[in-house]
């Protein structure tokens, strides 16, 4: 009954023109007609008008359509192979209140397009929005033709029984195909995307499609599709291929040649019904269910460019640019080295000849017969290496053992033979030695347990030597300071090896599902290598690899050269100087080497999810450089590796609770913010008393005591002052960080903590040194030079940090508007610059940690004050 009916509505028209029928409008009756039957929307027996009429491009139709008529328009166009004309439907619907949507359908060759008016688009909360203007770009396909004619029908038709006006108007899209750097603007909104297609040209195997806009607002969506029908174009479905990102103002997506088979891709862009994606406003509920809430006018200007990405010789320039910096370093090191060994050599030479050379040969007169070779009290002589290194600290304020300086140059001849021949007398006692540095247990760490007695003397003094505070057996502490290095390479391997294996699954997540949201990158500057969408961002790390590589081979050096000197009983090394512990600085190399590698994990895929990967060994870094800092003058009470590791994986713990809980969660603050000011206090009082004190139920009793007698019975200024001053100072920097994070909370929960410990481990650097130069010590050379070097470097590479290309405390598409173009070598951002300066910086922080102490290598330890 209903293809019958369909063919009287036929032979009804037949009194037209004849030909409307002998074209493909016949094929696309019968189609309609079957859709009618299945969708059973007709009443069987009603008879249906079907009007089908010639049109033409660029001219609007005014109509009217009800149920009882339906209306076809055909189009026809010359499609050329070398040419793509894009064409697009534009319908606008003029009466108000009508029952049921207008329902046009597009019938291509290859393609069919529905959409009703008014258009029906859906927010969060089921939020529903009427669009009664549409435009839509019809799918082009491809022709192997050089030139053909293809013919399309728009159908009208609609359910509703009074009639309803509309417009419509089918015209060209002239500029339809991009042209590689030239800016082309046009307007869109949620009922009128826009796509535009791109070939490649010859020679060109990447591009960055850059989209902008002056207007924040409405949020829209970019993406890169292949050239296929349909295309998907609308908020409800342009996430379903390609590759598609949010913005605001910019967007950028890298599209790679070998992605697109066809060599050539669309451009599509959508302006989404609600900006909640994009951090803006969220409308109100609807009262109703089905309220239709307006949405107001949300037309977008919008600019697209498309660009050449860089070619394989940046990549090639870029990779052996990074290398260049960084093994520039090993090499000064090796020339460093080579000058110092010449100039041990020359000396060495002055000392097997003295009698050949007089005082104005060798430049100066001596000062002192220990710069040659002396004899201590216990029979040693100084060897020749310790004899060196004293001669560079004869101006120093300390003399050796007491003694003043005298000139007899017939004693020099005798030191000689005598002190040859005692130190092969002493080799057996070496040999001796060495072994039993293997047979160290971790059962004998205390071995103090015999003077137990004598230790709240001893460290409880108001003036305390270096040498009251290490009086441990070398072996025993040697030994416990290489745990820190054991355990920071356990944990790195536990760390590592899941941080990789996530990290491969984001990138491969990224690149399945096209989302570009995903990842916050700087997408102007983030170059693709494979599997990798920002290959220079990790690059950029090797620095801190490398260096923290040269670092550990230079803590080798001179930890073989002090085992040397050790087997030699030198008085220098045993007795003088700063007792040399190398476990935390193989630790500090190790941790510096993680930071590469886990900052190059974050980078693959960088979001507030992963951002610990970045930070945790940054926790480990600072954290081992204030231990290292204390273990100088305190070897003996600084905390084990296991005390250490615990609390750093605490400040780790906190970090992700931070990261996950804390964004404006007021009770999580207030928590923290006592946790902090507790630890503080706990640790001040354990810095201040030298860990003699305890932490029982009678604690509380003490301190009321303390502070009756101190400070009420008679007013007395504390026993310690230097370090009561700093820890006054660090109590009032914690205090006022933890006042900070309490009252504006901060999103960043990560750098705030980091921001914590760098402040605390600055200000004991600074008190030190500060300490040091009051205490009469003075800075060598080499260390001085690092310490400039390192505060100029730190300078540059924070001023690069704070320009913010991206930020995942806000979203993916307000992150995008820091982004910003290559500014080294068409390859490397700010960031990557960050990354390179940072390394450097944290490498010369470590010699200044390595050698700030040389001067004291000649000092006997009883008279090095500790602070």
């Amino acid at each position: 009954m209903m293809l019958r009916s369909c063919w009287k509505s036929r032979h009804k028209k037949s009194s037209g023109p004849a030909s409307c029928w002998i074209r493909p409008g016949l094929t696309a009756l019968l189609w309609l007609c079957v859709t009618q039957f299945i969708c059973g929307s007709e009443a069987v027996g009603e008879t249906k008008n079907v009007v089908q009429k010639d049109a033409e491009f660029d001219v609007t139709y005014n109509d009217t359509v009800t149920s009882e008529n339906q209306t076809i328009y055909a189009f026809n166009h010359t499609v050329s192979r070398n040419k793509t004309e894009g064409v697009r439907v534009s319908v606008d619907v003029l009466s108000q209140g009508f029952e049921s949507p207008i329902l046009f359908v597009v019938r291509q060759k290859q393609a069919v397009l529905s959409f009703q008016v008014p258009l029906i688009l859906r927010g969060l909360y089921q939020r529903k929005y009427p669009y009664n203007h549409l435009g839509r770009t019809l799918c082009q396909p491809p022709t192997r033709a050089a030139s053909e004619t293809q013919y399309f029908f728009v159908d009208v038709s609609t359910l509703s029984s009074q009639g309803t006006n509309y417009q419509l108007r089918v015209s060209r899209v002239e500029s339809f195909t991009l042209q590689t750097d030239k800016k082309f603007s046009f307007t869109a909104s949620p009922s009128q995307p826009q796509y535009f297609k791109y070939v490649f040209p010859d020679g060109v195997d990447t591009v960055i499609v850059k989209v902008n806009s002056d207007m924040t607002f409405p949020c829209s969506v970019m993406s890169v599709q292949d050239i296929q029908c349909p295309v998907y174009d609308l908020d409800n479905n342009v996430a379903f291929i390609g590759m598609y990102q949010t913005m605001t103002k910019k967007g950028a997506i890298t599209v790679q040649r070998k992605d697109f088979p066809s060599n050539s891709f669309y451009v599509v862009v959508v302006v989404k019904t609600e900006d909640e994606a994009c951090g803006g406003p969220l409308r109100f509920y609807p009262l109703r269910p089905d309220e239709l809430i307006d949405a107001g006018n949300r037309t977008k200007v919008i600019d697209v460019v498309v660009s050449p990405a860089i070619n394989s010789e940046v990549y090639v320039m870029g990779m052996l640019f990074c290398l260049g910096i960084f093994l520039s370093f090993y090499l000064l090191t090796l020339l460093v080295a080579c000058l110092e060994n010449r100039r041990m050599k020359k000396r060495r030479e002055v000392f097997l000849n003295p009698a050949d050379m007089s005082p104005a040969e060798t430049g100066k007169t001596p000062a002192s017969p220990y710069e040659y070779g002396s004899f201590a009290d216990n029979g040693s002589t100084l060897s020749s290496e310790a004899i060196t290194d004293s001669a560079t600290s004869t101006d120093n304020n300390y003399g050796y053992m007491g003694q003043e300086p005298f000139h007899r140059r017939p004693i020099l001849s005798h030191l000689h033979h005598v002190a040859v021949r005692i130190e092969r007398s002493l080799e057996s006692v070496g040999r001796s030695r060495q072994e039993s540095l293997s047979s160290v247990e971790e059962d004998d760490y205390d071995t103090l347990d015999d003077i137990d007695s004598d230790k709240n003397i001893v460290r409880t003094k108001k003036f305390l030597c270096v040498s009251d505070l290490a009086r441990k057996d070398k072996r025993i502490l040697s030994k416990k300071y290489q745990i820190y290095f054991w355990n920071i390479a356990t944990i790195a391997v536990f760390y590592a090896l899941p941080v990789i294996q996530l990290v491969i699954t984001y990138q491969t997540v990224v690149n399945v599902t096209g989302n570009q949201d995903i990842c916050f990158y700087n997408f102007l500057c983030a170059h693709p290598l494979g599997a990798l969408s920002a290959f220079n961002n990790l690059l950029s790390n090797l620095g801190y690899v490398m260096l923290g590589l040269l670092f550990l081979l230079i803590v080798l050096k001179r930890d073989i050269v002090h085992n040397r000197a050790l087997v030699r009983n030198d008085l220098n090394a045993l007795e003088c100087g700063i007792p040399k512990h190398f476990g935390l600085f193989y630790a500090m190399g190790t941790a510096l080497m993680m930071e590469g590698l886990l900052s190059a994990c974050y980078h693959v895929c960088p979001n507030y999810t992963n951002f610990q990967f970045d930070t945790s060994f940054m926790y480990m870094i600072a954290g081992l450089c204030m231990l290292k800092l204390y273990q100088k003058r305190h070897p003996d009470i600084n905390a084990s590796a296991y005390t250490a590791y615990a609390c750093l994986a605490a400040v780790i713990f906190f970090s992700v609770l931070g990261v996950v809980f804390g964004k404006g969660n007021m009770v999580f603050w207030i928590v923290f913010s006592v946790i902090h000011i507790l630890a503080t206090l706990l640790l001040s009082t354990q810095l201040y008393y030298m860990g003699r004190w305890r932490f029982d139920s009678g604690v509380l009793r003490r301190i009321v005591y303390v502070i009756y007698t101190d400070c009420i019975r008679q007013c007395s200024g504390p026993m310690y002052i230097d370090r009561m001053v700093l820890l006054v100072m660090g109590n009032i920097v914690n205090w006022s960080l933890a006042a900070y994070g309490l009252i504006e909370r901060p999103n960043d929960f990560a750098s705030y903590l980091l921001a914590i410990a760098i402040c605390n481990l600055l200000l004991y650097f600074a008190f030190y040194i500060i300490m040091k130069l009051r205490s009469g010590e003075r800075i060598k050379c080499l260390p001085l030079v690092c310490i400039l070097f390192t505060a100029v470097v730190w300078g540059f590479a924070l001023y690069f940090f704070f320009q913010g290309l991206s930020t995942w405390q806000k979203t993916p598409a307000e992150s995008r508007e820091h982004n910003r173009d290559c500014i080294l070598l068409s390859f490397f951002d700010d960031h990557d610059i960050w990354h390179f300066l940072s390394s450097i910086a944290m490498f010369g922080s470590f010699l200044v940690l390595l050698t700030m102490d040389d001067d004291l290598d000649t000092v006997q330890r009883d008279k090095i004050f500790v602070f």
